[in-house]
């Protein structure tokens, strides 16, 4: 039993198939998510290996409404935070909204996003099996459709025995 005042030690350990560790290697860090699917991905931008480890860290956040639009107001802050001052301007912040148009946001789905050249030339960056590592979380369909759309990029899931480009997680 824990009373007021005891010290509480907590792992950082991470668990799980979305994980920095999936990545042998990389330059650009891509993480797609839907909805609630943006929860892991918020963790992640709190830890500093993501901001060593990577030269361009691209968050892409597909809700259906932009209501939905959630953690706005951390990932803005995220970036004035005094330990990633120097760091901070490797993050790009992408919202798509799918059934409304939004000042700000894109229109339209990942996938078709991806498809249409329009999610790389809004990010400047490429989307290449070379330098970027991509995660997934969210809707089961969306990412069924993003994998088969990053193989056709020579993109493969990185597993402990054959390191890839993509790391999945349903979250749903």
């Amino acid at each position: 039993r824990l009373e007021e005042g005891d010290t509480l030690m907590v792992d950082r350990q991470a668990f799980g198939y979305l994980t920095l560790d999936r990545f042998v290697d990389g330059r650009d860090l891509w993480l797609l998510s839907t909805g609630t699917g943006i929860a892991p991905f918020v963790s992640i931008l709190q830890d500093f290996e993501v901001w060593e480890k990577f030269e361009r860290i691209i968050l892409v956040y597909s809700v259906r409404e932009a209501k939905e639009l959630a953690y706005q107001q951390l990932l803005a802050e995220l970036k004035q935070r005094d330990y990633l001052a120097e760091v901070a301007h490797k993050l790009q912040v992408i919202t798509t909204v799918t059934r409304e148009l939004h000042p700000g946001s894109l229109n339209g789905r990942i996938t078709h996003l991806i498809e249409s050249g329009e999610l790389e030339r809004v990010a400047g960056v490429p989307l290449s099996a070379e330098h970027s590592r991509v995660m997934l979380c969210g809707n089961p369909q969306m990412i069924d459709d993003t994998r088969a759309l990053l193989k056709q990029r020579d993109m493969h899931l990185s597993l402990t025995r054959r390191p890839g480009q993509v790391a999945v997680e349903n979250y749903w």
